[in-house]
């Protein structure tokens, strides 16, 4: 049974969330990590963390064949009200943690290669810290996919647009919904299948991509 690594996995109504059952339902084994809970709670913002947690998974649970990164820090704040102290602890968690974590996955990947699946947002103006962040995010997971493809790691970047995690509310969801092709918000669940197909071996071949699963949100702009 394939391993795979799931972070950001505390909330019962986030994108995670929804996405282990799926896996599980496709024959996965699933570990989780997060800041308090999960299987491997832990603290991305630490240096160390990252390769301690890959390399304690694969001493105790063996070798990882997924890594889905579903973790990150928001704190709202734009150009004028942006701390140095803000800024560094979500570049810590959203970028630099991904980046280490992933290179801890390739050096101890199953034989048989593995894939890696990232969430981003759009999220910049007000949220310019986060968005920064999961920029820099992007170009982390995109460049993994050239350097790592020879060790069979495919990686991409899934950006779901605005998904319903229990942020809305009645207003905002409104709101977003007029907006929206299919006139619903998107859901966890929405988002599983795409990154099920990304992890299996029918899905690898996609690799090096930025993809807006979104529902056709984003063909407005």
């Amino acid at each position: 049974m394939p391993l795979a690594l799931v972070t950001g996995a505390a909330r019962a109504n986030s994108i995670a969330a929804g996405v282990i059952p799926r896996l599980v339902e496709d024959g996965w084994d699933v570990v989780t990590s997060d800041l308090d809970s999960g299987d491997y709670p832990c603290d991305l913002s630490d240096a160390s963390v990252p390769t301690d947690l890959i390399e304690r998974i694969t001493r105790e649970r063996g070798p990882l064949t997924a890594l889905v990164l579903s973790h990150a820090h928001d704190v709202e704040s734009g150009i004028l009200d942006t701390t140095a102290e803000s800024f560094d602890k979500h570049l810590a968690i959203n970028a630099r943690a991904t980046l280490l974590l992933i290179a801890a996955f390739a050096r101890e990947v199953d034989p048989g290669g593995g894939a890696i699946v990232a969430f981003t947002s759009d999220h910049t103006t007000g949220n310019l810290p986060y968005g920064a962040s999961k920029g820099a995010l992007d170009r982390i997971v995109i460049s993994a996919a050239r350097e790592l493809g020879p060790r069979l790691i495919s990686a991409n970047v899934v950006n779901p647009g605005p998904i319903d995690t229990g942020w809305m509310d009645d207003e905002t969801r409104s709101t977003l919904t007029g907006y929206h092709p299919l006139g619903r918000a998107g859901t966890p669940k929405d988002i599983a299948g795409v990154t099920a197909f990304l992890l299996s071996e029918e899905g690898r071949w996609i690799s090096g991509q930025l993809l807006h699963t979104d529902g056709g949100f984003s063909a407005r702009f």
